[in-house]
């Protein structure tokens, strides 16, 4: 499609929006909602300003079509206003396909359908359509089943064959559709058990057509076709009061992109080549175009088509050794947190979700000020009331869990919900070695081999006041450190060099880009050294240290999937992140990491060493919060 683009567009608007629409599809198909969207509703103004008002209603529907599970209310509107144009133009066949739509986005987002499904699948077939007439089918079902009475439909097993097996080759969406409603017969027929285990099965499906793709951004933007059933999962695992259960569904429910066994790409000169030109100063539209050439490039990977089992509860706590793993649960409007250790397993109520809010809507921005340099009284206070946020943080999640945890150090497993939070600056866990691992799967699977920490290198970027003394106090602590500073900092050494040692300092002023969080990077004398950078590497340090503010925040997609830089250097083979989810003041970053290469050096691991690093959390000094990821 992108190399026949510019030739078909050049014939015209009408034909522009021919091609849009159709590459809209395509990207809205592998989760890219927003870009695909604004193409499609880009084709429908188009359609609509020469008057073809059933070509406006086709790019409608197709963007109804794939609103449905990411954003159902406005589905079901965009259908609507699809179907008066059809009914304008007279084409009846399309209707019925804008009502099916609108029926499945009214299902989804709880409302009342108005329509029969199974009157509107019928004709469907009748069309030739049968993909779209079982999607009714199934939707119908399962909106009988969530009304008050079940609408009759019988709650033996048999039940689970009112519409007969689906073929293998229909589309994902829909095969994950007919576990989700086996699932929820089994569960209304008292049969929790056999629900989980039909969610478990329709996972399985999910995980093995998501490793055909290679690339994390793919691997993340389709993990929400998985999200429904995880989340289902994770429910019914909270209801069954079964700690087991819980664990499971708690590994599974994080583990919708990180089950995925990541591959190596071959190196790829234009690749590299386009990055470098968009690291070297263009024009907005030249930047705009080679973002989307890289994006698409990276697509191209082959994925593995491996996939990891989740660690079971008894592997775990066989493994666990010192430690103590804390599962943080977020579902069923409530939080629970599961903790291991190899004395055993306790479930802890935390309590209501929504005490959460409040607590985390303002927690980024306390952090970002508090490292500002504030005068004094100023400064003292909004220390002081992001103290007060981070003790009530704490009251709700650590200190209830302190008992089972005891002097231990910790491993965290937090809901994406959770994923802001500086865990080391909250009481309880502060002066204590604490990982966050992107599953117990992961971390164990990170830990099954001895660290590398015999060797490190500095690089310090451009205008950050400290970065050189930084880098150069840093790196004292290690013989034969290797440094690149002012013009030898450039996107060519630091990838030669995360290559070449066990250790990786980078201290550089960083940013986070929500729209694309392979986008995000740090600022090198030639530019920004993105995430795609980090994908493209042949090796990677085993420890990477991001001394730059934001570069620790991930973006949570669809699906509740995490991206950011910490995630592409976990992709990519690294073992552990220590980084920021907030600004950190140029002193504090200093500090810290002066005193941690010296831990590291002496043989600590990350997250020993970090936790030796820190200094304590008080209303006179910018906060620290630095957590160490795996």
């Amino acid at each position: 499609m992108e190399s026949s683009y510019e030739p078909q567009a050049a014939a015209g608007p009408l034909v522009k929006a021919v091609c849009d629409a159709d590459r809209a599809e395509v990207l809205m198909a592998a989760g890219l909602t927003r870009q695909g969207g604004e193409m499609l509703r880009q084709a429908a103004e188009a359609y609509e300003s020469k008057g073809q008002r059933q070509r406006q209603g086709e790019a409608e529907l197709a963007l109804a079509s794939h609103l449905v599970p990411t954003d159902p209310v406005e589905a079901v509107q965009v259908a609507r206003s699809a179907l008066s144009r059809f009914e304008e133009a007279r084409a009846p066949g399309l209707a019925l396909r804008a009502r099916a739509v609108a029926f499945e986005a009214a299902v989804m987002a709880g409302e009342d359908p108005s329509e029969d499904g199974e009157a509107l699948a019928a004709p469907l077939d009748e069309q030739g359509l049968s993909w779209p007439a079982l999607r009714v089918r199934l939707q119908s079902r399962l909106a009988r089943i969530r009304s008050a009475d079940h609408g009759g439909l019988p709650t033996r097993p048999a039940s689970t064959r009112v519409i007969g097996p689906v073929p293998r080759e229909a589309p994902i969406d829909i095969r994950l559709l007919e576990r989700e409603l086996r699932a929820e017969l089994a569960v209304i027929a008292g049969r929790g058990g056999a629900g989980l285990r039909e969610l478990r099965s329709g996972l399985d499906d999910f995980h093995l057509w998501q490793s055909s793709f290679g690339s994390l951004d793919l691997q993340t933007n389709v993990a929400g076709h998985g999200r429904i059933l995880a989340k289902r999962g994770l429910e019914l695992a909270v209801q069954s009061g079964k700690t087991d259960a819980l664990f499971e569904w708690s590994e599974r429910s994080r583990m919708l992109a990180s089950r995925v066994q990541p591959v190596r790409a071959p190196s790829d000169p234009q690749l590299a080549a386009d990055l470098a030109e968009l690291r070297s100063g263009v024009t907005p539209e030249r930047e705009t175009e080679l973002r989307e050439q890289i994006r698409q490039r990276a697509w191209r990977v082959k994925g593995s088509g491996q996939v990891s089992d989740p660690v079971s509860l008894l592997d775990l706590q066989d493994r666990i050794g010192k430690h103590a793993l804390v599962a943080y649960v977020v579902a069923a409007g409530c939080i629970v947190a599961v903790v291991v250790t190899d004395k055993g397993t306790t479930r802890v109520d935390l309590g209501d979700r929504a005490a959460l809010g409040s607590l985390l809507g303002g927690l980024l921005p306390d952090l970002d000020v508090a490292a500002s340099d504030l005068p004094g009284p100023l400064g003292a206070a909004v220390r002081g009331d992001l103290a007060a946020r981070l003790q009530q943080l704490s009251d709700l999640l650590v200190t209830p869990v302190l008992e089972q945890v005891g002097d231990r150090p910790v491993v965290l497993t937090p809901s994406a919900i959770l994923a802001t939070v500086p865990w080391t600056l909250l009481p309880g866990f502060t002066g204590r070695p604490v990982t966050v691992a992107q599953s117990a799967t992961a971390w164990l699977s990170r830990a099954d081999t001895p660290l590398r920490t015999a060797t490190a290198g500095f690089v310090a970027g451009p205008r950050v006041m400290r970065a050189a003394d930084e880098v150069a106090k840093s790196a004292t602590a290690w013989s034969g450190a290797r440094t690149l500073t002012g013009s030898d900092a450039t996107a060519a050494a630091v990838s030669a060099l995360a290559g070449e040692v066990d250790v990786l300092h980078l201290a550089a002023h960083g940013h986070h880009s929500a729209d694309n969080p392979l986008f995000s990077g740090l600022e090198l004398i030639d530019g920004t050294w993105y995430g795609y950078d980090i994908d493209g590497l042949a090796a990677v340090p085993d420890v990477v240290l991001l001394s730059a503010c934001e570069v620790g925040r991930s973006t949570i997609r669809w699906g509740e999937e995490l991206i950011g830089l910490v995630g592409a250097w976990l992709h990519a083979g690294a073992r552990a992140v220590i980084a920021s989810p907030a600004v950190v003041a140029d002193e504090a970053a200093y500090e810290v990491f002066s005193r941690l290469h010296g831990a590291l050096a002496k043989g600590l691991g990350p997250a020993e060493a970090l936790a030796e690093s820190l200094p304590p959390t008080t209303t006179e000094a910018p906060p620290a919060p630095f957590v160490c990821f795996s």
